[in-house]
């Protein structure tokens, strides 16, 4: 019988050694499961709200508790990383995760089967998705952080794209993978149900297949006086070489911080036109092909556009930043690019298949963005800062999914058109943002 991992001296304060596969596989999984349960109801919610009957504004603000608690929580979640490890904070995240969503399942079959009223259906849904914001929200940024501190600088671009990926791929997986959870008997409910099961799942692998890291030495090593491109200084002596940042007592980081401002900044207005175009996404799809009143037969076209934005999200973090060597900067230029491009595709589509273009070239553009910027900062602070840094970069994503789904729902319903310039020109403020105010990339 297996035996649960126990702390293995490459974890303590010693040389950095390369990250094993598995347990980036772990690591991998775990930010995708969060990921996609942070976004995967925006293909179903709106057939929700018609089989609900309740409003599209009222069905989107259901999720903006759980991003505004996302927000506020994962700075908290990150420093406390820092003093506890990083396997117990992802432990929280993926505990709080599981129960919101069988929840959220519950609640929704409920409703359904007409055993509560929709009001206190979507009500006791959104106490469920706040759990999701207040817990989930503690497991991406301690995986970054797991990811940042056992890799040289060399290495951490890499870890961290492949890293930002499993984030990116899963805000479009998991809108795209929902719709083809429908089982028979629970409906809308069972895609809520199959996401806590897999919880359960991760929290198992969890437990047996990563070593405890948690802090158990004092602190080594000095900040440089030399100064780091992107960083504003350099760590030597002993800490250049620690595993775990988690025991130096690093200064608080602050949103304003020069190093990080530009590339934040970046991120939430990207952050905002990614999910804004993704909450919207589901309900003009409905209107475009005439399905507005025909919610299961608006699954399978809903689910084809998403998945065709979750392959082209594959293909621009597993095929083209790997391919054309593209650092954080060039990533985030052509990234927006090609948002700008989709986005105005997407909206002007009148057919599926000009749909699906549309979407997938807009979450190409988005896929290339994503990691740009979570290695871009991580990049412009030092290793025994890596901890705040993600959740800052984790707590600007949770924010860019409180207002901008349901802002962009209600505006999409009184003036369609508007929106998606307002969509565009957010795109194309980070591209004059990234090119003129963010120094070119390291060679």
């Amino acid at each position: 019988m297996m035996k649960p991992a126990r702390p293995d001296p490459a974890d303590d304060c010693s040389a950095t050694s390369a990250l094993p596969a598995s347990r980036m596989a772990l690591l991998f999984a775990v930010t995708l499961a969060a990921a996609a349960g942070n976004t995967a109801m925006q293909s179903i919610m709106p057939a929700i709200g018609a089989q609900l009957q309740i409003a599209d504004v009222w069905v989107a603000m259901a999720n903006t508790s759980a991003a505004i608690l996302w927000m506020l929580m994962a700075p908290i979640w990150a420093r406390r990383s820092d003093k506890r490890g990083r396997k117990a904070m992802i432990a929280i995240g993926l505990t709080g995760y599981t129960i919101s969503f069988l929840i959220c399942a519950v609640v929704l079959w409920s409703g359904f089967s007409g055993l509560i009223s929709a009001g206190m259906a979507l009500f006791l849904f959104a106490v469920g998705r706040a759990i999701f914001g207040i817990f989930g929200s503690a497991s991406p940024p301690a995986a970054q952080a797991y990811v940042a501190s056992r890799t040289t600088r060399a290495q951490r671009t890499a870890k961290l794209t492949l890293l930002a990926s499993s984030f990116s791929l899963g805000t479009v997986l998991g809108p795209a993978a929902a719709p083809l959870m429908i089982l028979p008997g629970l409906g809308l409910a069972s895609p809520f149900l199959i996401y806590g099961l897999i919880g359960l799942a991760m929290l198992a692998s969890l437990h047996w297949l990563l070593p405890d890291d948690r802090p158990a030495f004092a602190a080594r090593g000095r900040m440089g006086e030399l100064p780091m491109v992107g960083s504003g200084g350099v760590l030597t002596g002993d800490l250049a070489g620690e595993d775990d940042p988690a025991t130096v007592d690093a200064p608080r980081l602050r949103f304003s911080d020069p190093r990080l401002r530009h590339w934040l900044l970046a991120a939430f207005w990207g952050g905002n036109a990614q999910a804004a175009l993704s909450g919207v996404g589901g309900f003009l799809i409905l209107d475009r092909l005439g399905l507005r009143n025909h919610a299961d037969a608006a699954m399978g076209p809903v689910g084809l556009v998403m998945m065709s934005g979750a392959i082209a999200t594959l293909l621009a973090q597993w095929g083209l930043i790997p391919t054309f060597k593209l650092g954080p900067r060039r990533a985030s230029q052509v990234g927006m690019i090609f948002a700008i491009g989709g986005t105005a595709l997407f909206c002007i589509g009148q057919d599926l298949h000009t749909l699906v273009l549309g979407y997938s070239l807009a979450m190409l553009g988005h896929g290339l963005f994503r990691p740009g910027f979570t290695a871009g900062s991580s990049l412009a602070v030092s290793r025994a800062e890596q901890g705040q840094v993600a959740g800052i970069v984790i707590a600007v994503n949770g924010a860019s999914f409180i207002f901008a789904p349901v802002l962009g729902v209600w505006v999409y319903g009184h003036w369609p058109l508007a929106g998606f310039v307002a969509l565009l020109l957010l795109c194309l403020a980070v591209l004059v943002l990234v090119t003129f105010r963010i120094a070119p990339d390291e060679p």
